[in-house]
């Protein structure tokens, strides 16, 4: 497999992408699936190396986490141990074996909040590509 080596502005190498690699899922994780999860799946909307979703954690929220979404998932981002806590007591078969990330974003914030962009951004960088690294972006 080919592989693209991108550079950032100052010019240091980033993570290698393997171009035709098969599609990364992620989910997002956060409370009520309103603000931080749904900002973080807008930011990765339509960026090919991944499929994207995002889900709630609380009985009340846009969409409810389930055993499927876990199952789906390539790599999950949840906002706050709590809800890394409330998947394992929830879910804890499926979540076993599973790359889970914890992000440490705070419920400080709107939905597409520039300054939330700014730290999904900042948080996820060394884990996945960004939008905005990508080749022609």
């Amino acid at each position: 497999m080919p592989v693209a080596n991108l550079l950032d502005i100052a010019g240091r190498y980033l993570s290698p992408v393997i171009e035709d690699a098969p599609i990364q899922k992620l989910l997002f994780v956060c409370s009520r699936n309103k603000l931080r999860s749904l900002t973080a799946e807008k930011l990765f909307e339509g960026f090919p190396p991944y499929q994207v979703r995002s889900v709630g954690t609380q009985p009340d929220a846009r969409i409810v986490i389930t055993e499927g979404h876990i199952g789906w998932a390539d790599l999950i981002f949840v906002m706050e141990k709590s809800h890394l806590n409330r998947i394992r007591r929830k879910f804890p078969e499926a979540v076993q074996g599973k790359r889970v990330i914890t992000l440490h974003i705070p419920d400080d914030y709107d939905f597409m909040q520039p300054e939330l962009l700014d730290e999904l951004r900042g948080k996820l960088g060394p884990h996945v590509l960004l939008p905005e690294e990508a080749p022609g972006a």
